[in-house]
């Protein structure tokens, strides 16, 4: 199969492991080539079909996201844990006729949704056998996988990925962060995003590494195995740091320093999907001795700067551009920014780029300028490595002249050794056009007086902010992203 190497020459190598059951690189090419087969059922190729699938992390999701490319299919992940309405907008907007998913993912709003869509809904299992497949050859422009974005700033778009394009970003991580055959991973991030789909599940699969798959994050379960030191490369976003931390700290001593000693001994920790705080960036360091390797991406873009593999690897910066990659900056009037201090939007060309919006022909032309992507996020460059700012549109609070990165104001505040999470917001004022709100979670109780001289300490006194709500948690979609845009409602009044 030349869509994924790894599957005609990994032969006894494991794959896969769920449980107590593993899969070998032949086993999955045999599960690819039943898909591949129940899928054509008879014709050629599926003609950038878009195949949705409803399956946890398991050997089904791993044969679907591959084999349904390979018979000439748009392979569409959904979320295990979206909700019916959600769920019906990604069908409708991708189109999808066909939806697998296990018997017990069914339910009647499901059934109704579906049927009002003209969706049939089977099972890996129910795929029909009809010999032999005889797939069309795949080419480098054709539709490969529609992930959805996450919702931040509105309804969720499908961003449509070619062969070359996944294939880029594939093979770009493999070099960059020295993917090997021997690696072996844990896999427990959703499985509708880029961060778990390609850095994880296809980076391994293609270089002939082994995933473990969890259905959800089980910080006991992998703890064991990490103490084992089952684990060489561990990927997850800062929430899942915070949760590993806190669970460290309910260990007695001597098994608490064989966890550790078991990150310790990785070869490589990556944080990414959500800003990592720096007080988290040095209290993993602090009790593991791995500094994280940090990146920014995009579902549009997959990854497109990394912290070094070798090399110093700075906190709350995001390093620079990966193989394949060109950056540059741009004010808001379209101009290139060179003045490495001043902020600017993320202009991006790449060979991992995706290819539209499906359905979406006005965001699609709109997301481009000549050629360069636009990310709508602001950064700056400090001393030779890039530093994320924030979303123009969410994190650049515009108060009384100044352009202030609710990001930055968020690590002051984190500095509070009170502060378990934070996300800072401008919300309108008549005469400052926006102020500076903040949403505290508070591990122990603190004023509002005492954050406010806690902070003015700390940063310039137009920074601080003027609106406070505490609260016992944040709104977070499926990747621990804040879901700032729900957060207005929390300031009115």
């Amino acid at each position: 199969m030349t869509w994924f190497p790894s599957l005609n020459h990994g032969g006894k190598a494991t794959a896969l492991v769920d449980g107590d059951r593993s899969l070998t690189y032949e086993e999955l090419n045999d599960t690819v080539t039943r898909v591949i087969d129940g899928l054509l059922n008879g014709v050629d190729s599926l003609d950038e079909e878009r195949v949705a699938f409803l399956y946890p992390a398991s050997f089904d999701f791993a044969a679907l996201i591959i084999g349904v490319v390979a018979a000439g299919g748009i392979a569409v992940p959904l979320s295990v844990h979206a909700s019916v309405s959600e769920l019906s907008h990604c069908l409708s907007v991708a189109g999808v006729k066909r939806l697998l998913l296990p018997s017990g993912m069914r339910s009647v709003a499901l059934d109704e949704i579906c049927e009002a869509l003209g969706v049939e809904q089977l099972a890996v299992e129910d795929l029909p056998e009809a010999g032999a497949p005889k797939a069309s050859p795949l080419t480098a422009e054709q539709g490969a996988l529609i992930v959805f974005t996450s919702g931040t700033t509105g309804k969720p778009k499908g961003v449509v990925h070619t062969v070359a394009s996944v294939s880029a970003m594939v093979t770009s991580l493999i070099e960059a962060w020295g993917w090997a055959e021997t690696d072996v991973i844990p896999l427990f991030l959703p499985l509708h995003h880029v961060h778990g789909i390609v850095n994880i599940l296809l980076c391994a699969l293609w270089r002939g590494a082994a995933v473990d798959l969890y259905t959800r994050f089980d910080a006991e379960q992998l703890c064991r195995k990490v103490a084992a030191d089952r684990y060489s490369v561990f990927m997850a976003v800062p929430t899942i740091y915070v949760k590993l931390i806190s669970y460290l700290k309910t260990l007695d001593e001597n098994y608490c320093d064989q966890v550790t000693e078991g990150f310790a001994n990785m070869r490589l920790n990556v944080s990414g999907s959500a800003a990592c705080p720096v007080p988290l960036f040095d209290e993993w360091e602090a009790l593991t001795s791995q500094r994280f390797l940090e990146r920014y991406g995009m579902t549009e873009l997959g990854m497109a700067l990394s912290n070094p593999y070798e090399g110093e690897r700075r906190p709350g910066h995001v390093g620079q551009p990966l193989p394949g990659v060109v950056i540059k900056r741009v004010s808001e009037s379209g101009e290139d920014i060179t003045d490495p201090d001043m902020p600017g939007e993320l202009a991006v060309k790449s060979r991992t780029a995706f290819r539209e919006y499906w359905g979406n022909p006005e965001s699609t032309e709109k997301a481009f300028v000549d050629g360069w992507f636009l990310t709508g996020d602001i950064a700056v460059i400090d001393e030779g490595a890039y530093r994320i700012l924030g979303r123009a549109s969410i994190d650049i609070i515009k108060s009384g002249g100044y352009k202030l990165s609710a990001l930055e104001i968020e690590a002051t505040l984190l500095e509070h050794p009170d502060v378990s999470e934070v996300a800072v917001i401008g919300v309108p004022d008549d005469e400052w056009g926006e102020i500076v709100a903040a949403a505290v979670v508070l591990g122990c109780p603190v004023s509002e007086d005492s954050l406010v001289q806690f902070s003015r300490e700390r940063m310039s006194g137009y920074k601080v902010p003027r609106k406070w709500v505490f609260a016992d948690a944040l709104p977070r979609n499926a990747l621990g992203k804040v879901t700032k845009p729900s957060l207005s409602a929390w300031f009115e009044g």
